[in-house]
């Protein structure tokens, strides 16, 4: 094939690549502008149906060699919820030490909704990841970077569904492996707070508490090479 020629799909099986309708792309956009990553909860519950819809979202998220790295671990047992909860306050105390001057502003955040929510989620990396060598040889991080996705994925699904959900990640990856009793090799990349919430945030949280805000898109766009500025012309509002 000439570099001129465009790669032929005969061999695969295909569908029409038409865009979306534009009320399907604002629907598409529209889950996207308003996840939040949310904090509090409303109890209630998650239907089976639902949460099979979620995962089954979650679950064909792209991953670097189709290899899948995710797991998902259903938590509704109170007690092991509570041990859950607990390893994350131990490690937002050491976080806070960590942060220095900060740190009493930090106590103040809300970082976790555990015991709230009502599904608790652990996405898990298994063992043997090592294995898969198609797109991890110089890049053995593809594995997180494709849990990554299944996890937007959820999100993007779960906002659709007019629930609420939060990523929490303040805990000792360690600890909470063996508390799961993982087996030797997995890695608890996520815990994902699942369910009804009365509002969304109108801002990320953070930003409205003041902690951090999103950087305008013009400072992450370069062309060509690194630091030199993009081109591109873009409106006011692409914060």
């Amino acid at each position: 094939m000439s570099a001129n020629e465009s790669p032929k799909t005969e061999h695969y099986q295909t569908i029409a690549a038409e865009p979306f309708t534009q009320m399907e792309r604002n629907a598409v956009y529209r889950a996207i502008y308003e996840r939040r990553d949310m904090r509090h909860f409303a109890g209630g519950t998650v239907s089976d149906e639902v949460l099979l819809r979620l995962l089954r979202a979650a679950h064909h998220a792209p991953s670097v060699g189709l290899m899948q790295p995710w797991r998902f671990i259903r938590v509704r047992d109170r007690a092991v919820r509570e041990g859950m909860h607990a390893l994350v306050e131990q490690e937002r105390v050491l976080t806070a030490q960590a942060l220095g001057v900060r740190a009493e502003d930090f106590m103040k955040l809300k970082v976790q909704g555990v015991l709230e929510a009502a599904e608790v989620l652990v996405l898990a990396m298994p063992p043997g990841r090592e294995a898969h060598v198609f797109g991890r040889r110089t890049m053995p991080e593809m594995d997180v970077a494709s849990a990554a996705c299944a996890i937007e994925n959820l999100w993007l699904a779960a906002r659709a569904e007019g629930l609420g959900m939060g990523w929490v990640s303040i805990y000792d990856p360690h600890a909470l492996a063996q508390f799961m009793q993982m087996p030797a090799g997995s890695y608890p990349l996520a815990v994902l707070c699942l369910g009804p919430v009365d509002a969304y945030y109108a801002q990320p949280m953070l930003q409205q508490e003041k902690w951090a805000s999103r950087a305008p898109l013009e400072d992450m766009l370069f062309d060509e090479q690194w630091g030199q500025k993009a081109k591109m012309a873009l409106p006011d509002d692409t914060a």
